[in-house]
């Protein structure tokens, strides 16, 4: 069980940051996440047998002012995930991602003291056995903080097939509404997924077209 947990803070709003500082963040939670999981990803491989948990944030998956750096990290540990989960399924591999609220090193100064009790690291940790144990998912995103737990998901709305050429641009603003309607709304298995409703929904007449130049 590999748990990438480490993290460093570098907050400023984006105007303000310096490259020195994002990268500093990247290094930290992404890259130092790939050297863990790198390191230990043969072995899990060898032994069909491995559980990674990486260490994401609502800040990579809603924003969070003033924290440019860190969301991108946070979020691109949530891509990571994805794929490693998919190249590990096969050898028994589960990958997936906690997102923690909880009073740190990290956020120290920044909470009142009775918030800094209930957001105790000691509620977020109940949520890891979920994750690593032996009928854990894969490509999971849970959110934890005060006790309370919820799962986050990249989902991909139905969508509207407008086409291309003269007047589409006009008709992805005017379809938007429908574009953006979450009824119906996947978890997508994988990335090519996207491609495939794609191509599902262009009208067998276009389809056609197409293949024949």
């Amino acid at each position: 069980i590999l748990v990438n947990n480490a993290g460093i803070l570098r907050d400023r709003s984006f105007a303000k940051m310096t490259l020195a500082e994002f990268r500093e963040v990247i290094d930290v939670h992404l890259i130092g996440s790939v050297a863990c999981t790198k390191a230990v990803w043969e072995t899990m491989r060898e032994q069909r047998f491995g559980r990674i948990v990486m260490t994401t944030s609502s800040s990579g998956l809603f924003g969070s002012f003033g924290q440019a750096n860190y969301s991108a990290a946070k979020m691109a540990l949530v891509g990571l995930m994805q794929t490693l989960a998919l190249e590990g399924d096969k050898y028994g591999i589960k990958v997936n991602c906690l997102a923690p609220t909880a009073a740190t090193a990290m956020t120290d100064g920044l909470l009142a003291q009775d918030a800094m009790e209930r957001l105790s690291p000691d509620f977020v940790s109940p949520g890891l056995p979920a994750l690593v144990g032996d009928d854990a998912p894969t490509r999971a995103i849970l959110c934890a903080g005060a006790g309370h737990f919820a799962r986050s998901n990249v989902t991909l709305t139905r969508g509207v097939h407008v086409g291309g050429g003269e007047g589409a641009a006009a008709r992805v603003v005017a379809n938007w509404d429908e574009i953006s309607d979450r009824t119906g709304e996947i978890v997508p298995d994988y990335g090519f997924t996207q491609m495939e409703r794609e191509l599902a929904s262009v009208p067998a007449a276009a389809g056609r077209k197409v293949a024949n130049g």
